[in-house]
């Protein structure tokens, strides 16, 4: 959860004071159908405002990638908006634009997704013009000569010159030995370099095809008139074999895995990482949502450990954050990282120390239930909240669909979360937080390179 999420979250609980189980809201009506060339159609209703969020979303991401050809799903992304057989480049934006619609489109390691968030009676149109493309990219050789151009910038502008994001792209790199997770979205420059429009070309043909996509449909809107869309604009599209592919399992225990870098930032910084499953690799479901929790317990606001041990108590960091994100399609990691407090002498040495209480004391001693309910509140509110927003609504199913789960995840994780015990707590940590399953980053300003 980001700070932002958190803070909303914190809000909820201080304004309304509900008990746990009141934060179960109902769950929205849900439908899905498969049509006969494999498309899936998830749709949820949400009847609340005369809006619609449609979204398609392909199991094809960075983590599909192989070495030399790095950095294809994202090129691909961009030249999804170069034009059709129908239409040319850009149109179809700027049709969307004159009715009022909302687009973009995402690329990560596991898929790759497009969406419009526009009124429920103009959904045939973006329906259209996603099957369209999906069916009749043109990919024209000029067109992609200029967006590698634009491919390029981005990364030295997002990556490559920004010192934070260039030493998390390298420490991703290490921290993921075995699998296709340390591949970077946007691709290695070399690789970019080098990308021709026929790589492109062979990847669309490939992942592109309805079998390997799922339609998310959420807003105010009846499934049975979205069945009848998604039929006449994508029933028509063939499906074809994809290749096939294998979860990106990561190993055990890798060992201690070290880096420093300098780069110009003003402060130094750690960044440890615990290489753990995800929902869709763990043996049991409990263990991911007890990380879940782990993670809220370190830093989930301002009466978190972290917050209150060693920013305030110790005063050891002048800023610390963890995270873990359950939903990918392999093997995840549970991260640390924090900027020692240089005003009072503390190194990153003594921040290291200050992360091993705080994890070796989660090993020996299991929270208190009125902690452990305190934070459990915190995160099921913020998840409430956060689904709100039909467009949340959809990313989460259409996430939850493309790395190998369930829609259905969205209405039973909380109760998921309610099972977690204090002693589930202490396990994970015995488990997981081991230097055998450690990746380490120092990041230092250039200018104390020479000591």
């Amino acid at each position: 959860m980001n700070a932002l999420a958190r803070r909303a979250a914190g809000l909820l609980l201080s304004t309304f004071c509900l008990p746990l189980a009141a934060f179960a809201a109902d769950p929205q009506p849900t439908h899905e159908f498969i049509l006969d060339n494999g498309l899936k159609v998830v749709v949820r209703e949400d009847h609340r405002a005369p809006v619609v969020v449609s979204q398609v979303w392909y199991k094809v991401g960075s983590s599909y990638e192989s070495p030399g050809q790095t950095g294809l799903s994202h090129a691909l992304e961009h030249m999804m908006f170069k034009g059709s057989e129908k239409i040319g480049p850009g149109e179809a934006s700027r049709i969307l634009r004159d009715l009022g619609a909302e687009e973009n489109a995402f690329t990560s390691d596991d898929y790759t997704a497009y969406y419009q968030v526009l009124a429920r009676d103009r959904l045939a149109v973006a329906m259209e013009l996603e099957a369209d493309r999906m069916a009749s990219l043109r990919l024209p050789a000029d067109e992609f000569s200029r967006e590698i151009e634009v491919i390029k910038e981005e990364r030295r502008l997002r990556t490559d010159d920004n010192p934070n994001a260039k030493a998390f792209e390298l420490f991703k790199a290490m921290a993921y030995p075995a699998s296709g997770y340390h591949t970077p979205t946007i691709g290695w420059m070399a690789d970019l370099d080098r990308m021709q429009v026929e790589e492109l070309r062979h990847w669309y043909q490939s992942w592109y095809v309805p079998n390997n996509a799922t339609l998310v449909v959420v807003g105010d809107v009846k499934p049975d008139e979205v069945k009848v869309m998604a039929q006449r604009y994508f029933g028509a599209i063939a499906k074809r074999p994809i290749p096939p592919t294998k979860l990106p399992l990561e190993l055990a225990e890798p060992g201690l895995r070290q880096l420093t870098l300098h780069v110009r930032t003003q402060l130094p910084n750690v960044i440890y990482g615990f290489n753990v499953p995800s929902l869709a690799t763990a043996k049991d479901p409990r263990t991911v949502h007890t990380l879940r929790l782990i993670d809220a317990l370190l830093d989930g606001g301002y009466s978190a450990r972290m917050s209150t041990r060693l920013e305030r108590g110790q005063e050891l960091v002048s800023g610390a954050s963890s995270s873990y994100n359950p939903f990918t399609r392999g093997d995840s990691l549970f991260m640390l990282s924090a900027t020692p407090n240089t005003q009072k002498n503390k190194s990153l040495d003594d921040v290291e120390k200050g992360f091993w209480q705080l994890l070796d004391e989660l090993k020996k001693t299991p929270p208190t239930a009125e902690e452990l309910e305190r934070v459990r509140a915190q995160v099921i509110a913020g998840l409430v909240y956060d689904r709100d927003s039909i467009s949340s609504q959809a990313t989460t199913i259409g996430q939850l669909e493309t790395v190998g789960l369930s829609w259905k995840l969205i209405d039973s994780e909380l109760d998921e979360l309610k099972s977690v015990t204090p002693a589930d707590i202490q396990k994970a940590a015995r488990t997981y937080f081991s230097r055998e399953r450690l990746s380490v980053a120092h990041v230092l300003p250039e200018e104390t390179a020479h000591e």
